[in-house]
């Protein structure tokens, strides 16, 4: 990596194992180190506890962590939360609004299971938490944006999702869902987690805000997967084509993405975008 760069990023964990480094552990979610303006984020932990262990072989300092962003309120994200906390006693963790019921996924039209976040954290940490309801600079150049601006179709995946409240489940209409974006040398480098709101909503909502300025970079997951443990494409290859396409248009320099995505689709999106879109896994790193 050039050490000149300003924005520096390292894939902690992921589906993918490393092609290079069997010491790291692979598995299903998404933990991003990211190095920015002499300070430390990190965006999500995965499922467990393995992002740290990893960080500790990637040489990335979990108690340095100046800032801990939780992209959604899903297990495969914030399932690494507890040892977070044990490791770092300084950091804010940053989240949307919790969802009103319990985030469950179904399998097979039958099969319910708890998807969400270990709910002892939020009073054994409660402290540790602060919930984003309107756009805020977290850090200078670091902004936290909630409530996505929704006009594109969301993806298809999502019809495996729901709130369960009571004794009755509904949609989860990923209200919780935040985006993380960073603002660096008059261009943006946008983070997405797992866009359950969808990416084309996520950039229009992105730069209805920051009106004028370029994307550099999208980073994250699209959440382009129906059945995790099949890698199953929700989509058909004609709309991913069409995504593909799409993302292009405002224009984005790179993409990087990866987790919900997952590997079929990302064929689909590389044949359309080539060099401009990377796929990462576990260990990887790259600048933006």
């Amino acid at each position: 990596m050039n050490e000149e760069a300003n924005l520096k990023i390292t894939t902690l964990i992921e589906n993918k194992p490393s092609k290079t480094d069997s010491n790291l552990v692979a598995e299903w979610g998404l933990s991003l180190h990211i190095a920015f303006n002499g300070h430390d984020i990190l965006l999500d932990t995965g499922a467990s506890g393995a992002f740290a262990r990893n960080a500790g072989h990637l040489a990335v300092d979990i108690a340095s962590i100046d800032a801990a962003v939780l992209s959604h309120h899903h297990y495969d994200h914030g399932g690494g939360l507890r040892q977070f906390f044990e490791l770092n006693s300084k950091a804010k963790v940053y989240l949307g609004e919790p969802p009103a019921g319990g985030c469950f996924g179904k399998a097979f039209g039958f099969l319910n299971k708890y998807i969400g976040l270990d709910k002892t954290l939020t009073i054994d940490y409660a402290k540790r938490f602060e919930t984003i309801r309107q756009p805020t600079e977290i850090l200078p150049d670091v902004f936290i944006i909630p409530r996505v601006l929704c006009t594109n179709a969301k993806p298809a995946g999502n019809k495996r999702l729901f709130l369960k409240e009571d004794h009755s489940f509904t949609h989860d209409d990923f209200a919780h869902e935040i985006i993380m974006v960073i603002k660096e040398n008059g261009k943006l480098a946008v983070f997405t987690g797992c866009s359950h709101n969808g990416v084309l909503n996520i950039l229009d909502t992105v730069t209805s805000i920051f009106k004028g300025v370029p994307v550099k970079a999208v980073i994250g997951g699209f959440h382009l997967v129906a059945m995790p443990i099949f890698n199953v494409m929700a989509e058909s290859k004609r709309v991913v084509r069409d995504l593909a396409r799409s993302i292009l248009e405002y224009p984005v320099e790179v993409t990087y993405t990866g987790h919900c995505t997952a590997n079929k689709a990302f064929g689909v999106l590389k044949s359309v975008m080539g060099d401009r879109i990377t796929e990462i896994e576990t260990g990887s790193r790259f600048e933006v």
